[in-house]
């Protein structure tokens, strides 16, 4: 079902508008209205309304088989991911990475309880999961999200992991101490380590990376399967090589982060809504 907003402002029609664009899924990348409707939990009216406004503005297409969604859906997440420039920015560290270890590399970001890439370079492997820009997994059971959430203090984190996930996976239960132990494991070394905690076979090393103000706003992992890679390799002979790319992409952050801004040219009128 669409979140429910609580402010007057709330417009229900495009809450509803985004919920039938993420009901798509690798699992259900074609669906008939019927499916849609259910699965948006909508009349089928409303939901064949939506689907036609979307169509129309490009973002589903209708086929024999039914609605599919377009590349064009990509704009979405893309514009968020360029305007802090991250993919630019961790693209050449990852391959970097990923040309020494021959393993997938990724970063991601917190966003409630759970994470979501927003960068990746990845080798072909056996791995029991799927990952693409824009996938989410819970927090807790992954390198990246502790190395995030360490950086936090523990009200924020607990108040944090309270919200259900919006992955589709069911989110592995931690005790408050548990968490409590792990994060702070995690800060004092300044990595994590998650071994199939995610999904069995499936073992990952991250750190965090920060912004320039030096804060931890996204995190930089490589991941293995446990059968070919040991936890010892992990961290003798790959944590010393993602140490440094999260550095260099921290720094390039920084530097774009700070970068002279041009002066708009004479005579060129500013909109005020556009100001800060």
């Amino acid at each position: 079902m669409a979140e429910r907003g609580q402010g007057p402002d709330f417009i229900e029609a495009l809450a509803r508008g985004l919920h039938v664009l993420r009901i798509f899924s690798a699992d259900k990348p074609v669906m008939s209205l019927t499916e849609v409707a259910a699965g948006a939990e909508l009349a089928r009216p409303t939901a064949r309304r939506i689907l036609l406004t979307l169509e129309e503005l490009g973002y589903v297409r209708s086929g024999h088989a039914g609605y599919t969604l377009t590349p064009r859906v990509l704009e979405l997440g893309m514009a968020y991911i360029g305007a802090l420039n991250l993919w630019d920015m961790a693209r050449p560290h990852l391959e970097e990475l990923v040309a020494f270890t021959g393993e997938s590399s990724s970063m991601a970001q917190l966003d409630g309880s759970d994470i979501v890439y927003v960068a990746r370079v990845a080798v072909p492997k056996l791995i029991s999961l799927r990952v693409d820009i824009g996938t989410r997994f819970p927090a807790m059971v992954t390198s990246q999200g502790r190395a995030l959430l360490s950086a936090m203090d523990r009200g924020s984190v607990h108040e944090r992991l309270s919200e259900p996930t919006r992955s589709g996976l069911a989110a592995k239960v931690f005790t408050t101490e548990q968490i409590d132990e792990i994060l702070d494991e995690t800060a004092q070394r300044g990595w994590a380590l998650a071994d199939q905690d995610l999904a069995p076979g499936v073992r990952s090393i991250a750190v965090p990376v920060h912004d320039g103000r030096g804060v931890a706003r996204a995190a930089m992992n490589i991941t293995v399967h446990a059968a070919e890679t040991s936890v010892g390799t992990l961290e003798e002979t790959y944590l010393p090589k993602l140490l440094s790319a999260a550095a260099q992409t921290s720094a390039d952050w920084s530097a774009w982060q700070n970068r002279p801004i041009e002066p708009a040219p004479r005579g060129t009128s500013i909109d005020p809504q556009s100001r800060p």
